[in-house]
C-alpha cells in the first residue's frame, strides 16, 4: 500500500464525520479533474492565439486591445497552479479550504433548486434569457467560457459529500453527461443559424447551400459510421471499467427502492404524474405528441428552413420545440434525477436525503374551491338510495367548474388566440389545421399551467370523480 492509501485509510477511519466533505481521495481526484482542464484551455489558447483575436478593455482600464490568448493563457495557469496544489496537498484536506463549495453558496442554490416554483421560474427565465441573447451567447468565447463555469461549478460542487452521492452514482453519471451534450449542441445551432440568419440579410444563400458538396455512400459515410463505432465501442469499454455497474440488491416486494425511480427516459412522464392521472401522464399525452409529430408535416405552412439552420425565418417553431424541450422535458428529467429524494419529496442538490422528511399537502380540486370556498355551500351530494342516473347528475353538477373549464380552454380559446395571437397562423392554415395545430400549443401548455396551479394555490384536479375514475 503506498502512503496516499495509508494516508487516506487512516483519516477515513479515524474521522468523526460519516459523511466527509473532502477527502484525500477525492482532492487528488479533482487534481486531476483539473489537470484536465488545463490541457482543454491550453488547446484553447493554442487556438486563441491563431485566430489572433481582441478584445478592448473599458476605458476607466485603459481601453487597450488584449489579444483573447493572453486571457486564456492567464487562465490556463491558473488552472494548472489549482491542479498541482490539490496534486501536492490532497493528504491535507484543511490546507484546500479555500478550493471548497461555500455553506453560504450552497445554501443560496440549494433555495433556489429545492423549491419547485423556484426552479421552474429560473429555468423558464434562462430559457428566455437565451434567446434574447443567442447572438452574444452563441460566440465561440462565450461558449468556452460557459463550459469552463459549468465544469468549475461541477468540480466545486464535488467537495460536498451530499453532491457527491447524486452526480457519482453510475446511473446519473451518464445523464449529466448529457446535460454537457445537450448544452453543446443548443449552442452549435444558435452558432449556425446566426450564421445563416447574418447570410439571409445580406442576400447570400445558407452556408449549407453553398457548401453543399456531395460524396459517395462508400467510402465516405461507411469509413465515418465505422471510425465512430470503434471510438464508442473503446469508450463503453473504459467506462465499463472504471465505472462500477448499477446492480443493486435482489428485488423484494416487501423492500421497495425509496425513490422508486423510472430509467432516466422516462422521468419526464413520472413528474407529469405528480401533476396529472396516470391516464392522462401515461396515455393521453404521449399519444398526443406522437399524434402531433405525425401531423406537423401537414400542417405547416412555412416551407423556409428546411435543409439548413436558422432561427429568424422560423422563430415560432423553434421557440415552441425548445420551449417543450429544454424547461419542460430536460428540466424535469433534471428534477426527477437529482432533486427528487425519498418519499418524492424535493431536495436541494447539496442537502441530505432524509427518508424521514415529510411536507404536508393540502391540495384542492376545483369543485371545492367552487362550491365550499366560493360560495360556501357543501358539495352536491346525491341521497344514499338514488339511482344510477340521478347520481350522474350530481357529479355532473359537482364537477361543472371542470367541465366549463376545460370546455373554454380548449374550444374557446383557440377561437380567441385566432382573433388576436395566431390570427396569421389562422388565415394561412385553415379552419382545420388551425384547430389541430392551437389544440397542440394548447395541450403543451396545460402541463406548465397545472404546474403552476399546483404550486400557487395547491389545485390537484380540475375534475375530480373517484366514482368513475375520471380525473383530469
Amino acid at each position: 500500500m503506498n502512503s496516499l492509501s495509508q494516508i487516506t485509510s487512516c483519516l477515513i477511519l479515524g474521522s468523526t464525520d460519516p459523511h466527509p466533505n473532502v477527502t484525500p481521495s477525492v482532492l487528488f481526484g479533482l487534481g486531476w479533474l483539473y489537470l484536465i482542464l488545463f490541457a482543454m484551455n491550453v488547446v484553447w489558447t493554442w487556438r486563441s492565439f491563431h485566430k489572433a483575436r481582441h478584445f478592448r478593455l473599458p476605458e476607466f482600464m485603459g481601453g487597450m486591445d488584449i489579444p483573447n490568448a493572453a486571457l486564456w493563457s492567464i487562465y490556463s495557469i491558473a488552472l494548472l497552479l489549482v491542479s498541482v496544489t490539490h496534486l501536492t496537498c490532497a493528504s491535507v484536506p484543511e490546507a484546500l479550504r479555500w478550493f471548497v463549495m461555500p455553506d453560504f453558496a450552497k445554501a443560496a442554490v440549494d433555495s433556489v433548486v429545492a423549491d419547485a416554483r423556484i426552479y421552474f421560474a429560473v429555468t423558464t427565465g434562462a430559457f428566455i434569457a437565451m434567446l434574447a441573447l443567442r447572438d452574444w451567447l452563441a460566440k465561440p468565447n462565450v461558449g468556452w467560457g460557459i463550459l469552463n463555469l459549468s465544469l468549475l461549478f461541477l468540480c466545486v460542487s464535488l467537495t460536498d459529500w451530499d453532491f457527491r452521492q447524486i452526480v457519482g452514482k453510475p446511473d446519473n453519471v451518464p445523464i449529466v453527461a448529457m446535460l454537457f451534450i445537450v448544452g453543446y449542441f443548443t449552442w452549435l445551432y444558435f452558432y449556425r443559424a446566426n450564421q445563416n440568419d447574418r447570410r439571409a440579410a445580406e442576400g447570400k444563400v445558407p452556408a449549407e447551400a453553398e457548401n453543399n458538396e456531395k460524396v459517395l455512400t462508400w467510402p465516405d459515410l461507411v469509413y465515418t459510421e465505422m471510425i465512430c463505432m470503434i471510438a464508442i465501442t473503446a469508450l463503453l469499454i473504459l467506462w465499463g471499467i472504471a465505472l462500477q455497474a448499477p446492480l443493486e440488491e435482489p428485488a423484494s416486494a416487501v423492500k421497495t427502492p425509496n425513490p422508486s425511480k423510472a430509467p432516466w427516459y422516462f422521468l419526464g412522464l413520472q413528474e407529469m404524474l405528480v401533476y396529472y392521472d396516470p391516464w392522462l401522464a401515461g396515455v393521453v399525452f404521449p399519444s398526443v405528441i406522437i399524434g402531433g409529430m405525425m401531423a406537423i408535416p401537414y400542417i405547416d405552412f412555412n416551407k423556409l428552413g428546411n435543409g439548413y439552420y436558422t432561427f429568424n425565418e422560423r422563430k415560432f417553431a423553434i421557440t415552441t420545440f425548445m420551449f417543450g424541450f429544454l424547461p419542460l422535458w430536460v428540466g424535469m428529467i433534471i428534477l426527477g434525477t437529482f432533486l427528487r429524494g425519498p418519499n418524492w419529496n424535493i431536495f436541494g442538490i447539496y442537502e441530505f436525503w432524509d427518508v424521514h422528511k415529510l411536507e404536508a399537502l393540502n391540495n384542492v380540486n376545483l369543485s371545492e374551491y367552487f362550491w365550499l370556498y366560493g360560495l360556501g355551500q357543501p358539495l352536491p351530494i346525491a341521497p344514499a338510495d338514488s339511482s344510477f342516473v340521478v347520481k350522474s347528475g350530481y357529479i355532473l353538477l359537482r364537477e361543472a367548474p371542470g367541465f366549463i373549464a376545460i370546455g373554454a380552454y380548449l374550444g374557446a380559446m383557440p377561437m380567441v388566440l385566432a382573433m388576436s395571437v395566431f390570427k396569421t397562423f389562422f388565415l394561412r392554415m385553415g379552419f382545420l389545421r388551425y384547430m389541430v395545430f392551437s389544440n397542440l400549443v394548447l395541450m403543451m401548455a396545460a402541463l406548465p399551467i397545472k404546474m403552476v396551479l399546483r404550486w400557487a394555490v395547491n389545485l390537484k384536479y380540475f375534475i375530480a370523480i373517484p366514482e368513475w375514475f375520471f380525473n383530469v
